[in-house]
């Protein structure tokens, strides 16, 4: 392996975390990393997911090593920069897939660990919002440290770096503890109004397009890739759900005030950081027609299909 910024095409490719985003990237990394001579697929996993009895965990360990992927113990919290850096040497490209549970700091040591390890090419987890657009100072402080990375990235030239935006993972919007839509009783939340917009991308397609963004010629370098499932306001959620299953849906709205009162009476409470981040709806939307996806004519699922494929019986 070479850590030459100019090469063309990334070949020793390792992924950090197998979670819910993490195994789709993996599975399309691999499928697209055959037609690439020489590729190999690392994935980054803490010792206790590798050893984990749990049937999930058990599960996504067996399907990496019959992906062929090679697993490399390591855990962004417990590791040094220094010990990140020395893991992350041996790789051309490392694609961030973790999410947020690591805390505020971590962001920022991955990405510096990067840095210090040379690697030509480096996807950050800022698979979400566009922190541009929020700013600094929102109600979702760790966004002030995707900023901080940003910052750092922007501010070298010896790693390229890749930042793939994708709005909320579509199932979120189902999650019961993410209380935007209700479904035992027939509820849409609108977080801020029902005009406010949200981009929703499901797993499944951002692994799709994030295997398609790191393969993609000319190579993609210093950008960041805006995807969309579908970019949807909560009024039309709840006119989605209503014609998709058939029944009235009753449309409440979640006004910034009021979720910024409930976030004050409880700071630490991550869902109502992001409630109330959503509701200001800034950089939370972008139109479907200017993404990658769309621009490339690569399908992806939409809101209705979801609700059709998901929820119908």
């Amino acid at each position: 392996m070479t850590n030459d910024s100019s090469i063309r095409t990334s070949r020793d490719i390792l992924i950090i975390g197998a979670g819910e985003l993490g195994m789709p990237v993996i599975r399309n990394v691999v499928r697209r990393a055959k037609d690439v001579e020489g590729s190999s697929v690392s994935v980054l996993l803490r010792a206790g997911a590798i050893a984990s009895t749990a049937p999930d965990k058990q599960r996504d360990v067996a399907e990496i090593k019959n992906l062929g992927v090679k697993i490399v113990e390591g855990d962004l919290v417990k590791n040094t920069v220094d010990e990140l850096a020395s893991l992350f040497a041996d790789y051309d490209t490392v694609i961030g897939c973790t999410g947020i549970t690591a805390g505020l700091e971590t962001p920022m040591k991955v990405a510096e660990a990067a840095l210090q390890a040379r690697v030509p090419r480096y996807f950050p987890w800022q698979f979400g919002v566009d922190f541009d657009v929020i700013g600094r100072g929102s109600p979702q402080d760790i966004f002030d440290s995707q900023l901080d990375v940003r910052d750092l990235l922007r501010s070298q030239d010896q790693t390229e770096w890749v930042i793939i935006s994708t709005g909320m993972f579509m199932n979120y919007l189902f999650e019961p503890g993410s209380g935007m839509v209700d479904l035992p009783n027939d509820t849409v939340n609108a977080l801020g109004s029902l005009e406010t917009a949200v981009t929703v991308t499901t797993p499944e397609d951002i692994g799709v397009l994030t295997a398609d963004i790191l393969f993609a010629e000319p190579r993609i370098r210093n950008e960041i890739v805006y995807l969309a499932g579908d970019t949807i306001t909560y009024g039309a959620l709840a006119e989605t759900l209503e014609t998709v299953l058939e029944r009235p849906f009753r449309r409440v709205v979640w006004t910034v005030p009021s979720l910024l009162d409930e976030l004050a009476a409880d700071p630490d409470n991550m869902t109502r950081k992001y409630r109330a981040v959503f509701a200001q709806g800034r950089g939370v939307a972008w139109a479907k027609d200017d993404t990658y996806n769309a621009r490339h004519a690569i399908p992806v699922t939409g809101l209705r299909q979801w609700v059709e494929e998901n929820l119908v019986g």
